[in-house]
């Protein structure tokens, strides 16, 4: 499964494509349907991995049903789907990791994250995303990735950008770390089979490559910063001023979801059984991520920093006070 990314050349074409649509699809209320008693169909693009379980479980526990909103899980194929979506009025809320979003203000796409939606846990060695090698790698460390090959999911994001300021503080050289791009459910067989020398994993790909012998050599998320915020919930600038009621009562529910998530990380593992095909011993180790209420704007600082120095953003930063607060 793939965590929610998109590289910054996916996040143009994507969001040019939808840039000359107008807004009657969502209507001047910005939401997709209403009922009766007052209750609100709201769409959520997501991608259906670990992080977004807070969702699933909120909804499960009624914080939306008593709030007026409907939810309705709108499964993307791809990260590169959700951004333009939500400025399109197709969902009225999406998810994404914090470097697409940042990528995507820097190009002027008008969106607004509204509250937080995964953080890394901070434990080297245990954290939610890890590089992988062979059991008999000669790789033992984030500095000996230095002229190898390493698999990220998306290039050009967060994943390369972190991995490599892992390789630069155990002091190697990151403009050396070759990276290429394959999905994460292809990872633990291109590990293990020696199509690349190293994979920078999400869950279950870790626990899967783990579970097969493989070694984690790197935290990249714990490395770069412990509180690192990864992913966020978002909406449109234009349903921010249209409905601002709508989103704070969203941004209520998933703030209350994800400390119940917190509180509660075996019902929280449980749920993923609702909307993933994850069971079993990979179910049981799966290393969960935090869903602090939160959003951590120095770790957000320090990730848009390492992002520019990596040309994410061209000519223009992206306004992380306009973005984030």
């Amino acid at each position: 499964m793939r965590r929610c990314v998109l590289g910054p050349l996916a996040v143009v074409i994507a969001v040019v494509g939808v840039a000359g649509c107008g807004s009657s699809e969502s209507g001047s209320s910005g939401t997709s349907s209403s009922g009766g008693s007052g209750t609100t169909t709201v769409k959520v693009g997501v991608i259906p991995i670990v992080d977004v379980a807070p969702l699933y479980l909120g909804q499960q526990k009624g914080f939306f049903d008593r709030r007026g909103i409907k939810l309705e899980m709108v499964s993307a194929q791809g990260g590169a789907a959700i951004i333009p979506g939500v400025v399109s009025g197709q969902f009225q809320f999406g998810f994404s990791n914090t470097t697409s979003l940042m990528i995507a203000q820097s190009k002027g796409v008008p969106v607004k994250s509204v509250v937080n939606g995964a953080a890394s846990n901070g434990e080297i060695g245990a954290d939610v995303t890890a590089v992988v090698v062979k059991k008999d790698s000669p790789i033992k460390s984030a500095k000996d990735l230095a002229g190898r090959t390493v698999a990220v999911n998306t290039l050009q994001n967060i994943g390369d950008t972190t991995v490599r300021e892992s390789v630069r503080r155990a002091g190697g050289d990151p403009s050396k770390v070759k990276f290429v791009e394959i999905a994460f459910d292809q990872m633990p067989a291109a590990v293990d089979g020696g199509r690349v020398d190293a994979a920078w994993m999400g869950e279950p790909a870790q626990t899967i490559a783990k579970a097969q012998g493989a070694r984690v050599v790197a935290s990249p998320f714990a490395e770069t910063d412990p509180d690192l915020t990864v992913a966020t919930y978002f909406t449109s600038t234009r349903l921010t001023q249209q409905n601002p009621g709508l989103v704070k009562k969203f941004t209520e529910a998933m703030t209350e979801s994800l400390r119940y998530a917190s509180d509660h990380p075996d019902e929280a593992r449980q749920i993923l059984t609702t909307y993933t095909k994850i069971d079993g011993d990979v179910l049981k180790n799966l290393i969960l991520p935090n869903w602090p209420a939160r959003i951590d704007m120095a770790s957000l600082k320090k990730l848009a920093s390492l992002s520019e120095g990596d040309g994410l953003f061209g000519d223009k930063k992206p306004d992380l006070d306009a973005l984030f607060s």
